[in-house]
């Protein structure tokens, strides 16, 4: 799940679709915004982003050392950091959108 911070002068969705590119060597087009997760301790928003791939060549980086394309069952298995399996789950769900999730975890614990 590709991510990072906004650049100054750079959109959201300007921010996703250049992270996506960066750690994963993909274009996307967004195609959707899903929702907010908040980490009032570490003062951290995350927003995120449905998107279709559009052009690119996967690649892996020092942020991604493994990439590609999986069924959803199986790269749900595959996440294990934090609450990132969550946050895919309630980008798939269509009927929460948008979300707003808050929580309070130091950023060590993130």
């Amino acid at each position: 799940m590709p991510g990072g911070q906004v650049e100054e002068g750079e959109s959201l969705k300007d921010a996703a679709i250049r992270e996506t590119k960066e750690e994963s060597g993909i274009d996307i087009e967004v195609t959707k915004f899903c929702g907010i997760f908040q980490n009032v301790s570490a003062c951290i928003c995350n927003t995120l982003f449905l998107g279709r791939p559009v052009g690119g060549e996967l690649t892996t980086t020092i942020e991604s050392l493994e990439v590609g394309y999986f069924p959803i069952e199986t790269a749900l298995e595959m996440v294990n950091w934090g609450n990132f399996k969550q946050r895919i789950e309630l980008c798939l769900n269509e009927e929460l959108h948008p979300f707003y999730v808050e929580f309070s975890i130091p950023l060590k614990d993130c």
